[in-house]
């Protein structure tokens, strides 16, 4: 049996991690989600290890995306005796907000103030109590997507008058306070193996597509900037909090510190790290040779 197989989607973000796969001899197979099927009768894995790279911004680029898909596939996989990285549990909260900011409350951390819906009817009703502006999300979302931000409530009853309000592949709406991020930026904190990897300082100008890849990088995506930081030991200890609780190997965690009040806020967990366009000059190493050194480490103990 093969030692690592990669569940990804996109076709460009996971080159740099099969190119340091490549320099390092590590053998590996990579599935991409379109065109695989599997027999949830067979009783072997594909490999010993298994990586999941599948992004919850998949269903943007095709109706017919993998996210259910690639869930059920993941937890044969884990029953059927692999290791899966990233599996089905960081899953699950990957492809829901509403179970990633009642996880962050549950550990006591701050969170912008949310109520959770599923019928977009509901939201003005449920928006009452919250104070303006607001954002409204989809409960599945990626690189910004269904989320819109109304300064009052007026705005937001007219929007769900005329259907345009967001809308969510399973249905699910959050109806959330805007809260000013301090200097307005946000804190990224990047965990693998549960642990501090790194944390960068993003600059969206007001877009809520913050993607720091090179991979988001394309012609019309707004221009995101990126800086290293240190954050807070106790910042530090809470995204280590959020990702063990989640059950992610590789993983990013997004706080800002609300303006309003200094409180930091953690709003969004994401499973899916590519790693910081041009890691040499932001960071100074690449996190990709860590993550193959890890993953080494890995495959040894999935052999013994």
């Amino acid at each position: 049996m093969i030692d690592l197989a990669i569940l990804y989607e996109h076709p460009a973000w996971f080159a740099p991690l099969f190119a340091a796969l490549d320099r390092r001899g590590v053998a590996y197979r990579a599935i991409h989600a379109d065109g695989f099927a599997f027999d949830p009768a067979e009783s072997a894995p594909p490999a010993r290890v298994v990586f999941n790279r599948i992004a919850m911004s998949s269903f943007l680029r095709s109706p017919e995306h993998p996210i259910f898909h690639a869930a059920a596939a993941l937890a044969h996989w884990q029953d059927r005796g692999a290791r899966v990285l990233n599996g089905a549990q960081a899953m699950a909260v990957d492809a829901s907000k509403a179970r990633q900011l009642s996880l962050i409350a549950g550990l006591g951390l701050g969170i912008p103030a949310t109520r959770v819906v599923h019928r977009a009817a509901d939201l003005p009703e449920a928006a009452a109590g919250l104070r303006f502006p607001i954002v409204v999300k989809a409960n599945i979302g990626g690189s910004g997507a269904g989320i819109v931000r109304y300064d009052d409530v007026g705005a937001l009853a007219a929007a769900v008058a005329d259907g345009s309000v967001p809308d969510s592949i399973d249905r699910v709406l959050l109806v959330q306070e805007y809260a000013p991020a301090r200097g307005g930026t946000i804190t990224r904190i990047e965990t693998l193996a549960g642990r501090f990897l790194y944390a960068i300082e993003v600059d969206g100008g007001g877009s809520f597509d913050l993607c720091p890849a090179d991979a988001c990088a394309v012609p019309g995506r707004p221009t995101v900037t990126m800086t290293r930081v240190e954050p807070d030991a106790s910042l530090v200890a809470s995204a280590e909090a959020i990702v063990a609780r989640a059950g992610i190997d590789v993983g990013g965690v997004e706080v800002l510190i609300d303006d309003r009040d200094a409180t930091p806020r953690f709003y969004d967990i994401n499973a899916l790290s590519n790693f910081v366009a041009n890691p040499q000059g932001v960071l100074g190493w690449d996190p990709h040779e860590r993550l193959v050194d890890w993953l080494e480490g890995v495959i040894a103990e999935s052999r013994a």
